[in-house]
């Protein structure tokens, strides 16, 4: 399987690594060829997931005893048509692809992240550059600035608004009590246009 991966991973479109860094785009298609040579990918809404969680909820030594059960009898393999060999590897297998949820989560996690501080970079940047064109577009030597200035207050205050509208509450669901947190906007001083 893995002289697979590694024989699609490094095709022209997804070059070999070779100390460079890889584009978002390079790094989707080498995570779509991967998903594409696993054997098993089930979607699962969350109320699935919840239930298979909780029905697999068994203390390992509880898990490895109930398996040594199968293998002390036949009857009892014929009777859940499961050998023990089959079982036993069936919990191998478990174990190794955990060793691959934890890496794909690891994963997962640092680049969520590092998006986060792409996202946090970009609104400093936002912020900065409509304060400062808040400030020059006061001088009518800047007059240009002054459009684009009240484009961005105008989106702003069209998101504010936006984020404010509750939902409609009917008699049977009263309007919650606490409101909801705000979120960061871009404040700038006022544009006399």
């Amino acid at each position: 399987m893995f002289n697979n991966i590694q024989g699609t991973l490094n095709t022209p479109t997804n070059p070999p690594t070779d100390g460079a860094k890889l584009t978002p785009e390079a790094v989707v298609g080498q995570l779509r060829a991967i998903r594409d040579q696993l054997p098993e990918i089930v979607p699962q809404t969350p109320k699935q997931r919840t239930a298979m969680r909780k029905a697999a909820q068994i203390p390992p030594e509880v898990l490895q005893a109930s398996i040594s059960v199968i293998g002390a009898s036949d009857d009892v393999s014929s009777a859940i048509k499961q050998p023990a060999s089959d079982v036993n590897a069936l919990q191998d297998e478990t174990n190794r692809w955990n060793a691959v949820e934890i890496e794909l989560k690891a994963l997962l996690n640092g680049v969520s992240g590092a998006n986060l501080e792409r996202r946090h970079r970009l609104a400093r940047i936002a912020a900065q550059a409509y304060g400062i064109g808040t400030q020059l577009a006061k001088d009518p030597a800047n007059v240009l600035l002054v459009p684009h200035v009240q484009e961005v207050k105008r989106l702003k205050k069209a998101a504010s608004t936006s984020r404010k509208k509750s939902p409609q509450t009917t008699p049977e669901s009263p309007a919650p009590t606490q409101a909801a947190p705000q979120q960061h906007t871009l404040d700038a001083p006022k544009v006399e246009a």
